[in-house]
């Protein structure tokens, strides 16, 4: 994955004037083209100041205000988790509050995805690398959206093929169609199924959870598409978002 893909396509350069003014003209527009640039520059400050958005109480100190922004980063309530029971990749039976003591990152994720899916797995693997000796205190956690595709096979085969199996702490979550509804009610997922060869439309959020149970905050992964349709992120912006996925989880597990 590059940070620029080869279909997108770079913006086409101004056409050159074929005759230049003469040099009067030629210092009377530099100097108003200087006044324009000193006037821009006051109007796109006042702007931001004006649009800037004030830092969130309740944010880790050690995330940046512009990474916070950038992963929609948010404080909640700190209700309970709702617990389910679901089986994971492995076949085994999970129930969230089995995981209590640890962080669970948890986030909703299709089975068949092509779109944003893929790439925050990615990110969720750059986490678990930059968590170092945290990562045992954190637990990984997706739940399956896909209800044509919600055997365990499906969601061994879309952590093997995304290397999610490298997580020692990862868990893909499906069961019954009513079981997984619930799930998806419960923290307020909205699914809209379209077919078994299409992406599932859902909602993509990142819930962390604290070692309690409880939530602690929620981000919201984004994700740019080429001209073609292929979803794709900047590179760093992927490794931006291990880290900050990183980060919040290493706050709770203080």
């Amino acid at each position: 994955m590059t940070d620029t893909p080869d279909d997108v396509v770079p913006p086409t350069p101004a056409t050159p004037r074929r005759r230049g003014p003469g040099p009067v003209l030629i210092g009377a527009l530099a100097f108003l083209v200087v006044v324009s640039a000193g006037l821009a520059v006051v109007a796109t400050r006042y702007r931001d100041a004006q649009n800037q958005l004030p830092r969130l109480t309740g944010i880790p100190t050690s995330i940046s205000t512009s990474l916070a922004d950038l992963m929609a980063l948010s404080p909640v309530p700190g209700a309970l988790a709702p617990d389910f029971t679901l089986v994971d990749q492995t076949g085994r039976p999970l129930t969230l509050s089995s995981l209590r003591g640890r962080v669970v990152v948890m986030e909703f994720m299709d089975t068949h995805c092509t779109d944003i899916c893929p790439i925050v797995s990615q990110e969720f693997v750059d986490a678990y690398h930059d968590l170092g000796a945290r990562a045992s205190r954190v637990a990984f956690v997706a739940v399956n959206v896909n209800q044509y595709h919600a055997h365990v096979a499906d969601v061994a085969a879309f952590s093997r093929d995304h290397q999610l199996d490298t997580i020692a702490s990862w868990h893909f979550v499906t069961g019954a169609i009513g079981a997984l509804r619930r799930v998806w009610n419960d923290y307020g997922i909205s699914v809209i199924p379209r077919g078994p060869r299409v992406d599932v439309v859902h909602s993509s959020e990142v819930f962390f959870i604290d070692p309690s149970g409880h939530e602690r905050y929620l981000a919201n992964p984004v994700v740019d598409h080429t001209k073609a349709g292929t979803a794709f992120l900047p590179y760093a912006q992927i490794l931006s978002w291990g880290r900050g996925i990183a980060l919040t989880a290493s706050a709770l597990a203080r």
